[in-house]
């Protein structure tokens, strides 16, 4: 009998409570791997978090200097008129604008996945081109459309002898929302469609031969896949539309007026308070509450999402 073999037999006959556990020790080797990216994510993230929370517990004065002020700053914040009105107008923005987004992503997202759209590699590429352009960009090449004096609407007023004016304050926020609409809609169809990628095709020739029509196949079987991508472009959304800064922020020159004032939204009011204002503390807080509605409303989502999936 070989050694290895006679170390076996006598491990079988070897009481359970005498053999010998190989416990292991925590191998560190991955994090070696990870620090890289641990250390980024620590100075780029984490630290300024948190130092905004730091300094939004205290105050510069003009007589001396930088003073701690507890939580002051946030009461100030919530009885802050222009800070409620800001947030008012991006909820706003949200409740209108993400669904008309989404709406057109998964419709956009099923016409692909159907199979019989002609072109489809250029219409998945034309359609998230817009994603691909700077918001700056963006807002700079609708803006000068926008104009009533010039660019198409001006054109159009021209040769229709109307007098429309998109940049007007009673329609600025569906034009600020057209323009996102534009930048996120290929991106979030493509989020769909690669949701919808995951269904064997061979589940539709089934359906088809048991007798289901086209709509039958897409409110059975492709609607209810769309679930769980759905919940994720929701909350990226949101998140998005309550940090609404650049288009409003590029369009303020270009609208007569005042109508986009330095409170338009949050983001806008946070900078021109730091910047323009002196005044980063109260920046800082109200960076910090809105982190925190933005966070509340998002888990709220999630879990909704996750209930809907259970059932």
């Amino acid at each position: 009998m070989s050694q290895q073999a006679a170390v076996a037999a006598d491990a079988l006959h070897t009481p359970a409570d005498q053999i010998r556990v190989n416990r292991h020790r925590a191998d560190w080797r991955g994090w070696k791997f990870m620090w890289p990216f641990a250390l980024v994510f620590t100075f780029v993230f984490i630290i300024p978090i948190l130092y905004a929370i730091y300094i939004s517990f205290f105050q510069k004065q003009m007589i001396g200097g930088t003073k701690f002020v507890g939580i002051n700053n946030y009461i100030r914040l919530f009885h802050d008129q222009q800070f409620w009105s800001s947030v008012v107008r991006v909820a706003l923005f949200t409740c209108v604008q993400v669904p008309i987004m989404l709406f057109l992503s998964a419709a956009m997202a099923l016409a692909l996945d159907s199979m019989k759209l002609h072109g489809a590699k250029f219409f998945r590429i034309s359609t998230f081109l817009p994603y691909a352009v700077p918001a700056v960009v963006s807002t700079l090449v609708w803006g000068f459309m926008y104009g009533a004096k010039y660019g198409l609407v001006g054109s159009l007023n021209d040769w229709l002898g109307t007098n429309l004016d998109v940049l007007s304050p009673n329609v600025l926020l569906a034009a600020i929302g057209n323009i996102v609409t534009w930048e996120f809609t290929g991106y979030n169809m493509l989020i769909f469609y690669s949701s919808l990628s995951t269904i064997p095709h061979s589940l539709y020739e089934a359906a088809s031969i048991d007798g289901a029509s086209e709509w039958q196949i897409v409110k059975s079987i492709k609607l209810p896949e769309l679930k769980g991508s759905l919940a994720i472009t929701v909350i990226f959304s949101i998140i998005g539309s309550f940090q609404l800064f650049n288009e409003p922020s590029i369009l303020q020159n270009m609208v007569p007026g005042n109508a986009i004032t330095t409170y338009y939204t949050p983001n806008m009011y946070a900078y021109n308070l730091s910047f323009a204002g002196n005044q980063s503390n109260y920046a800082a807080a109200l960076a910090i509450t809105m982190a925190v509605i933005t966070m509340a409303i998002a888990y709220a989502v999630q879990l909704n999402s996750m209930k809907e999936q259970m059932k």
